[in-house]
């Protein structure tokens, strides 16, 4: 049997180095599909966890990973001695940017090493983490021939980027449509005949580093147009114009726009971070990514700018931010998951704080903010009536589903609502941004 037809309808063994928001759904989508998976992680926690049925990551059911698990479809571990025994193995680490918002490619790195000192001629090999393009090539495909052992001939390599969108309910991993390319012509082959077996829909590109340069586009391009939606935002405050009723009605026409919209700032890691690599790229090109840099500046600025609306709705009825008891309402980056990282809503908290406020948040999805979190460590209040009476003001930032409006809109003598929640729920919202001042 060729490697090809190994792929395609043999019985190839997969490996997942990283089992996180990433890795876990990729590993119980190929389960699902028959597959046998054994996943790699350096956390004993959460192998440990995993080996028990449960599960750590919210769009993934703890059922489906008990019944992997019984089965014998899915085996989590720390050892990567698995890798020899791994046909294919997908690579989803982290790529987080250092302090000086370079590319930290150590996890990469680290993970390019275990592979290499596994590899064996036959197997695929691909990159899912995000990074900036030519990672592929000039990380791993180095590190991984030194075995001696030739890409293309030997084994097969490619890049072909994570798209999951936490806690959407429509598009995940099965039936959102994959991009695939291989450092050859002949692993782009295999790549995409691989994934085929549990992905529905294949994208082959031409290369790694288009792979790798389409998904750092997908997410600029929805970083610079939030900037141009915030920056907006900001014009139509000097203007005196509601900029929720400015977009509702530039969304009525029928072509030629595509709706974005203000709020807090940036969070999660793909918005904020992933444009960050192909600035980082460029640079080293001698090029300046002007687009790019503009809309991180705008979004960057959008927790201060919250603060000021938080300053004006307090000065309505005479009071300073300092000394001022403040409900935080939803921390998460966005509605309806846990995630925390890059959550404008931690640097929210510590700007209130830092400007004297007492604050407190609510938020049913995030129960606690760590320690090594800005803002943490800190506890969730219970949203009453009598935490609404506390507060001199309360200012919503995450649109949780689970947040009982009414109940706020009753109780709270001074909204500020950063995701116009209030509104698209049919309040008779003051204005934009601060929507009530009265009790």
């Amino acid at each position: 049997m060729s490697d090809i037809e190994k792929f395609e309808s043999g019985a190839p063994v997969m490996g997942v180095i990283g089992l996180g928001y990433v890795g876990l759904p990729l590993a119980v989508e190929a389960a699902d599909a028959g597959l046998t998976v054994l996943g790699l992680d350096t956390s004993k926690r959460v192998v440990d966890l995993l080996s028990r049925g449960e599960s750590h990551v919210g769009d993934v059911e703890a059922a489906r990973v008990a019944e992997h698990v019984e089965s014998g479809r899915f085996r989590a571990t720390t050892d990567p001695s698995v890798l020899q025994e791994c046909d294919a193995i997908a690579i989803c680490v982290p790529t987080p940017l250092g302090k000086t918002r370079d590319p930290d490619v150590s996890y990469i790195v680290a993970a390019s090493e275990s592979v290499a000192a596994h590899l064996r001629p036959g197997q695929l090999i691909t990159l899912e983490s995000t990074t900036y393009p030519g990672t592929t090539r000039e990380i791993l495909l180095p590190v991984l021939e030194a075995s001696g052992l030739h890409v293309g001939r030997d084994f097969y390599l490619c890049f072909s980027p994570e798209r999951v969108d936490p806690g959407n309910e429509t598009w995940q991993t099965k039936n959102t449509p994959k991009v695939i390319g291989g450092i050859t012509e002949a692993c782009t082959r295999v790549g995409a005949v691989f994934y085929g077996r549990f992905i529905d829909t294949m994208v082959p590109v031409s290369s790694a580093e288009a792979a790798e340069l389409t998904k750092i586009l997908e997410n600029t391009f929805r970083s610079i147009n939030i900037g141009l939606a915030n920056e907006t935002a900001l014009i139509a405050e000097r203007l005196g114009v509601d900029v929720w009723e400015v977009i509702e009605a530039a969304s009525t026409k029928p072509f030629g726009f595509m709706r974005f919209v203000p709020g807090p700032g940036l969070g999660g890691h793909c918005i904020p971070v992933d444009p960050q690599y192909l600035s980082w790229k460029m640079r080293t090109m001698n090029y300046r990514t002007r687009f790019i840099e503009l809309a991180s500046e705008i979004n960057g600025e959008m927790p201060r700018f919250v603060l000021e609306k938080v300053r004006e709705a307090l000065n309505h009825v005479g009071r300073a931010v300092r000394g001022s008891r403040i409900l935080v309402l939803g921390v998460a980056y966005k509605p309806d998951i846990d995630d925390l990282r890059e959550s404008p809503a931690l640097d929210i908290l510590e700007l209130l704080e830092g400007d004297g406020a007492e604050v407190v948040y609510h938020d049913p999805h995030v129960p606690r903010i760590p320690e090594h979190e800005p803002g943490g460590p800190r506890e969730s209040t219970t949203l009453s009536g009598d935490r609404l009476e506390w507060a001199d003001l309360v200012l919503l930032v995450t649109d949780h589903a689970a947040l009982e409006l009414e109940m706020v809109w009753q109780a709270a003598p001074l909204i500020v609502d950063a995701r116009d929640a209030f509104r698209r729920a049919g309040f008779p919202v003051e204005g934009s941004w601060i929507v009530k001042t009265t009790d």
